[in-house]
This record gives C-alpha cells, sequence and structure tokens, in this order.
C-alpha cells in the first residue's frame, strides 16, 4: 500500500477521472469499478478516493 504524498501513475489517474464523474450513475460499487478500469489494488482504489476528495470546494 503506497501512502506518500507523491501516488503513482495510476492512482493520479483514477482520481481525476473520480473527480470529474463523481456524480455519474454508476452499476456497481466505486472501488471495484475503479479496479477493472485502471488496473489498480483495493487500497490503491481508495487512495485515488482519497485524493479526489482533496482540495475543499474549489476542486472540480
Amino acid at each position: 500500500m503506497q501512502t506518500d504524498l507523491d501516488p503513482d501513475e495510476a492512482v493520479t489517474l483514477a482520481a481525476e477521472w473520480l473527480r470529474k464523474h463523481r456524480n455519474d450513475p454508476r452499476d456497481r460499487a466505486i472501488v471495484p469499478d475503479l479496479k477493472t478500469r485502471f488496473g489498480i489494488s483495493a487500497s490503491q482504489a481508495c487512495e485515488a478516493i482519497r485524493l479526489s476528495r482533496q482540495g475543499g470546494a474549489d476542486v472540480r
């Protein structure tokens, strides 16, 4: 599990994608969706979720 301040590229891409598609309707839970879509582990998917929520109300 990578918890440092420099996440790998796949996690960063997943976080950016999730930030843009946060309100899209989903067929399944987000962790399995991110795992399949970006080829990352469950812990990396959780990190991507955490990263996508950083920045407060001004982040789009």
